[in-house]
């Protein structure tokens, strides 16, 4: 198998280890193989594709899609390196309210599989970024939602103080107050 799976102290995350084989041409890797993923038990069909291209100190997040379009995310870091976040915000989760945090990078070979109901964010920690994720349900602007990427009650331990942030994420709410309809 070309990959690695392992799991996380949060119901459902998963931490992949990819294999990648270089020659002096460059390198080759498989990010996914749809009979791999649901041998794993992970959320299938992937929908969608995103990339996004930031700079070091940029921090997006942290964001989640309310149900029926809840979004499971296969999140991995193409070029530079990422602190990457998940929140648990399923209620009637044993670890409701925790989070879990993980540096990706290109040369880690690590990806992040995390599921329904956990609200996503990172922060850049290379000089530029570029990261790319698959979801399970198209983006659905009506239930797009976040949560404070600083919420006290969270307690994420960022390796960033001050980053940078978009105005929506400045403005997001913390959990107690988010509109979230997600159960366990």
């Amino acid at each position: 198998m070309p990959f690695k799976f392992s799991d996380r102290e949060i119901p459902g995350v998963r931490v992949i280890e990819y294999r990648r084989f270089d020659d002096p041409r460059g390198f080759f890797m498989e990010t996914f193989r749809e009979r791999n993923f649901a041998e794993q038990g992970i959320d299938l069909p992937f929908v969608q594709d995103n990339y996004s291209h930031s700079v070091r100190g940029v921090l997006r997040g942290l964001h989640y899609q309310k149900d029926p379009a809840a979004q499971g995310k296969l999140v991995l870091v193409l070029r530079g390196a990422v602190y990457d976040v998940g929140v648990d915000i399923r209620k009637g989760s044993p670890t409701y309210g925790k989070w879990i945090g993980e540096v990706l990078s290109a040369e880690n070979r690590k990806m992040l599989y995390l599921p329904p109901g956990l609200a996503h964010g990172f922060c850049v920690l290379s000089e530029e970024v570029d990261f790319f994720y698959k979801v399970t349900a198209d983006y659905a602007p009506g239930l797009d939602r976040g949560i404070s990427w600083n919420d006290p009650a969270i307690g994420i331990e960022w390796p960033i103080s001050d980053p940078i942030l978009s105005e929506k994420d400045q403005n997001l709410p913390p959990l107690s107050r988010a509109e979230n309809n997600y159960t366990f």
